[in-house]
């Protein structure tokens, strides 16, 4: 700090966790920054950005303390049982493997019935699919790779979005955790995958830079997925009765439904087409526009709450409510939306709006409003109103 302090007039010091930050007034001969100041910027130990243009205003943030050790076992076991699961999937979405237990119904029963044997089904496919990996059948399930690789690359660059952003800011974060489930549950073979952020955040500014990362950076990769995925999917001379775009799982047919940017991949690479049976990959890339969607939805903890509070302050929690109140509207035409309200409701302890920053007054920088507005666009691009036909 000594090297530093020369070059400013005024200065507070706040204390975060593990994470010192100084909130310093420049001295006006040395905004610019001058050399005295570059050259103290360039040896301090931390991190450090301008919240205003005349680069009179700096905030330095550095570590006071050893961090939290991280768990690279852990880490290291869910991606592995991820790896695992989405391979699982793309093997029965490819019709080549499927575990014992997990088509059909009982018979002709009653929805209590129907309900609790499809329970029974998943707790017994679960169990199925992990003792067959075990046996020898992961030699198979490699056929899904052009699904599981796709996807989690998705996901994987999505979270190192969100980790680099942080680390940018000096904000300690875990690396990411991804979250399996087996196939024979669901036909992704993952929940998806999340970062911790172990020290609060300063300013909006940073809230919208590490929101608006993962998002912006999965929907790139997702876009040359799709790309991919549609230039291997098949046009289909029969139509299917409930959507356009489908695939089948363990000889069930799931029916998709469209954003905005499918639609227009349908229309362009399958014009006039009656229903189009998706690759693996393009699934994949379904599945990670999908997920990009849901988390630019603007509640709470979400990605989209992150970046819409960055840029409207408290506004956000009144476009919280209208969101909240139009997804319990689409769950009129789809029950899963139910889930993902629910979902939502609990990552946030209950609330739509975001919990506030440590200096919520600071102004976000104009160039941040264009950030914003990426994925404002890349919202509206990739949201599915109705994600499932039956």
């Amino acid at each position: 700090m000594q090297q530093l302090t020369p070059t400013f007039s005024a200065w507070r010091v706040l204390h975060a966790g593990t994470r010192e930050i100084v909130d310093a007034i420049v001295a006006p001969e040395h905004r610019g920054p001058s050399p005295a100041l570059a050259r103290a910027l360039k040896q301090w130990n931390g991190a450090h950005y301008w919240p205003s243009r005349d680069h009179g205003h700096l905030i330095l943030i550095r570590e006071t303390a050893a961090g939290t050790r991280e768990r690279w076992l852990l880490h290291a076991f869910l991606m592995a049982l991820t790896v695992l699961c989405t391979l699982g999937a793309g093997a029965m979405l490819a019709g080549v493997w499927a575990p014992p237990g997990v088509l059909g119904y009982a018979g002709e029963v009653n929805l209590l019935g129907r309900v609790i044997y499809e329970i029974a089904a998943m707790v017994q496919g679960g169990a199925q699919f992990f003792l067959s990996m075990y046996t020898g059948d992961w030699r198979q399930v490699l056929a899904g790779w052009s699904f599981a690789a796709p996807l989690l690359g998705i996901l994987l660059v999505h979270e190192l979005g969100h980790y680099f952003a942080a680390r940018r800011y000096a904000i300690d974060t875990s690396p990411p955790f991804f979250l399996p489930i087996p196939p024979t549950i669901s036909p992704i073979g993952s929940l998806g995958a999340f970062i911790r952020l172990r020290s609060p955040v300063l300013d909006r500014r940073q809230l919208l830079d590490v929101g608006a990362a993962g998002p912006l950076a999965g929907f790139v990769v997702a876009l040359g997925v799709m790309l991919w995925g549609y230039l291997t999917s098949q046009r289909v001379p029969f139509g299917i009765d409930t959507a356009s775009t489908y695939v089948v799982f363990a000889g069930r047919t799931i029916a998709l439904g469209d954003s905005l940017l499918t639609h227009g991949f349908r229309e362009l690479f399958f014009p006039a087409a009656q229903a189009v049976h998706l690759s693996l990959p393009a699934f994949a890339g379904w599945v990670g526009m999908f997920i990009t969607g849901l988390n630019l939805l603007p509640l709470s903890q979400l990605d989209g709450g992150h970046v819409l509070y960055g840029l409207l302050g408290r506004w956000q929690s009144f476009m919280g409510l209208l969101t909240l109140g139009g997804l319990l509207v689409l769950a009129q035409y789809h029950w899963t939306w139910y889930v993902w309200v629910a979902v939502a409701l609990m990552l946030g302890g209950g609330r739509v709006s975001h919990p506030s920053v440590m200096a919520p007054e600071r102004r976000v920088p104009r160039s941040r409003h264009l950030i914003a507005w990426l994925c404002i666009i890349v919202f509206v691009l990739t949201f599915v109103p109705i994600p499932f036909h039956v």
